[in-house]
């Protein structure tokens, strides 16, 4: 370990050599050492709060705050029962209030539900920058991540699956749930390969009940993905091909939605039906995909949770705008620019990870026209799906070989 002199610290701390001779005696000098009549001071001491001055005091209450257990024992808070009210987003975050950590960390989470991604990077930095607790780590990397998504940045993605990797894991359950996060992340771009065993086929006993609710979305995204891959060829499944898979995925998730209702989860609840409805969507039943579409509605719009449903513009576009915008036409211009931003920077970080040609200048139908193309259904068969001419289809398939570069059959490289 270096040291520095005690003259040396007291210069870089604007305190006098005295006052820290003092501190090293009282022991609030960690690893301070004393030889003879001289303190040694490790060279990444950090300088403790004084109490008292009236600033150190409000220090030090925000430190013991922090220091505070998670009111959930889960890095996802939002998606636990403290909101448990569609509309007491505030009323929860003032609840927290004894918390600092949590507040800080419960605030930001429903601050990525609106699409505010300004204040979720300024909040994912400061818990990161504070050393926070295991949870708020986690967290704090996480929703960094979410806005390396939406600002398409590899560094800031890189640096915030670092952060959650090398969060201080206490024992094997810690290191598990470190495991899920990295993957909760990758599973944003498509790619669920990591996912620990335990967690492909569902058992979650390696979890905090906590995380349960959270747990159960991450579930629904793995399966959608694997089903997306499924019906794209880019991932085999013995005994299944093509939809077979998406078909089925409705009877998973539907479960889930009930479970998260009597959980009072509403953010859990709004993300399993928006995925439910997706799956409903490909398998051509758009009367069920509206019907979730219209609960998740319901449930985002008094918080203007917008950035969630912005999420989902690229798959459910049309049908999410026909709903919305007949209930808050402002509400839908909101999403809409949300998710021109999210779109964009999505498909351009995706791209440079994954490898594959994201093209974000297709239309909204031409990009689901690609889509389904991918998942090998005929001109005839989105013809029928799109309620389109084949003629339509046809030159709509054209100008998608044009702007990707590729060929039909790579199609899936587009997402």
């Amino acid at each position: 370990m270096d040291y520095l002199k005690i003259d040396e610290v007291a210069a870089q701390w604007g305190i006098s050599t005295r006052r820290l001779q003092t501190l090293c005696a009282e022991g609030k000098i960690g690893g301070a050492v004393r030889f003879g009549r001289a303190w040694m001071i490790p060279k990444d001491a950090q300088k403790p709060i004084d109490g008292r001055t009236k600033q150190g005091r409000a220090d030090h209450s925000r430190q013991l705050n922090a220091n505070l257990p998670m009111p959930r024992k889960t890095p996802f808070l939002y998606m636990t029962d403290l909101y448990a009210k569609p509309g007491g987003a505030e009323q929860a975050i003032e609840a927290l209030a004894d918390n600092h950590e949590a507040q800080v960390l419960f605030a930001a989470e429903i601050a990525y539900s609106r699409g505010e991604i300004d204040k979720v990077y300024e909040s994912a930095n400061y818990l990161l920058q504070k050393h926070s607790g295991f949870y708020a780590v986690l967290s704090a990397g996480m929703l960094l991540a979410l806005c390396a998504i939406w600002r398409g940045d590899l560094n800031m993605w890189r640096k915030a699956k670092i952060h959650i990797s090398e969060a201080a894991a206490k024992d094997d359950n810690d290191r598990e749930i470190i495991t899920l996060c990295i993957c909760a992340v990758d599973s944003m771009l498509y790619d669920v390969k990591d996912f620990p065993e335990w967690f492909k086929i569902g058992c979650f006993e390696l979890l905090h009940k906590d995380s349960l609710p959270a747990a159960k979305v991450y579930y629904a995204k793995y399966i959608y993905a694997t089903a997306h891959g499924l019906a794209a060829q880019t991932y085999e499944m013995e005994g299944m091909k093509g939809l077979s898979l998406m078909g089925l995925l409705p009877a998973t998730i539907e479960p889930m939605i009930s479970q998260s209702m009597a959980d009072e989860a509403v953010i859990t609840e709004i993300y399993l039906r928006m995925i439910c409805a997706v799956a409903y969507h490909y398998s051509k039943n758009d009367q069920q995909a509206l019907r979730h579409i219209d609960k998740a509605i319901a449930l985002a719009l008094p918080d203007k949770l917008y950035g969630i449903l912005a999420e989902y513009c690229r798959t459910l576009g049309s049908l999410i705008e026909m709903r919305l915008k007949a209930i808050d036409e402002t509400a839908w211009n909101a999403v809409n620019e949300l998710s021109k931003v999210y779109v964009e920077n999505w498909s351009k970080l995706g791209s440079r990870i994954t490898g594959r040609q994201i093209i974000e200048n297709l239309s909204k139908q031409n990009r689901e026209i690609a889509r389904l193309a991918a998942f090998k259904l005929s001109d005839a068969e989105i013809a029928a799906r799109m309620n389109m001419s084949i003629p339509g289809v046809k030159q709509a398939i054209r100008t998608i070989k044009q702007r990707s570069g590729l060929e039909r059959s790579d199609f899936a490289a587009i997402l």
